[in-house]
């Protein structure tokens, strides 16, 4: 299944909200679930952004779906990015003319 690494960013919404970040995130878990997909980790960290999202779901359909999802209620910002791993990577390294 496609891996995905999103980069979170609070709007002044969700940081005025901050103590609610865990249960929207239990509500993310939840949906991605739903979706067929799974969560791997959810990390706060230090620096540009707020949280980075590490995830894996069907398609990038499935994930485009849920980021707006997740935008429409105006907590977050998000960058997602196809993550491919190790195996994918040599794949399409050993494809290369």
């Amino acid at each position: 299944m496609p891996s995905y690494v999103t980069l979170v960013k609070w709007t002044d919404q969700g940081i005025r909200n901050v103590k609610d970040a865990p249960k929207r995130a239990d509500a993310f878990e939840a949906a991605v679930k739903a979706a067929g997909g799974s969560l791997k980790g959810i990390y706060l960290v230090m620096g540009e952004y707020d949280l980075v999202v590490v995830s894996e779901a069907p398609n990038d359909e499935t994930v485009t779906k849920l980021a707006l999802s997740v935008a429409m209620q105006g907590n977050v910002r998000t960058v997602t990015m196809r993550a491919y791993d190790r195996e994918e990577f040599r794949k399409i390294i050993a494809s290369l003319p």
